[in-house]
């Protein structure tokens, strides 16, 4: 098979926010969508995170937490309660690791 035949422009795919403590906490399953396919350098990004780069790991989120329209939700001064962004990360890199 060429290499040709796999490439193919990314799609928005729906995620969502399950858990238990956060759907009774905000009422709700809470959605998000991430593109299917990344560019290398957001998997380098993602790989060496670490919690001392905060600027660096919130421009990553901003990159990948998109809403329907492939916007970013993280924008314009707009941030998402922090434990709204754990599990975000977390499902990102279940994700994108499969």
């Amino acid at each position: 098979m060429k290499l040709a035949e796999l490439s193919q422009k990314p799609q928005l795919i729906n995620i969502l926010i399950e858990k238990k403590e956060l759907v009774e906490k905000y009422g709700e399953e809470l959605e998000f969508y991430i593109y299917d396919r990344q560019p290398l350098d957001i998997f380098s990004k993602l790989a060496n995170a670490t919690q001392d780069d905060v600027a660096g790991a919130t421009m990553l989120l901003k990159d990948l937490i998109l809403d329907e329209d492939g916007q970013p939700v993280i924008a314009d001064g707009r941030v998402l309660p922090i434990d709204v962004m754990i599990e975000a990360v977390r499902l990102i890199g279940d994700r994108l690791g499969k």
